[in-house]
């Protein structure tokens, strides 16, 4: 179990897309997150449970965030 906190910046970047695509999903509740002081905080596990998750229910020619998940985790 991984308990790392992760910042827009890091998940952005484990991700491979721009910071305001996590902004976006996180503000509407389309990504786990927590805020902290006013700024976006992210566990990795639940990042990792949402790949998982996006891998299973979204159709693979559906959206480049999800084509970008799967080459991601593999």
């Amino acid at each position: 179990m991984d308990t790392s906190i992760m910042t827009v910046r890091e998940v952005a970047s484990y991700l491979h897309v721009d910071e305001k695509t996590i902004y976006r999903l996180a503000s509407k509740r389309k990504l786990p997150g927590f805020k902290v002081a006013g700024t976006w905080r992210f566990k990795k596990d639940d990042i990792d449970a949402w790949i998982e998750h996006q891998k299973k229910s979204v159709p693979k020619s559906d959206s480049k965030l999800a084509n970008t998940i799967r080459r991601k985790k593999g």
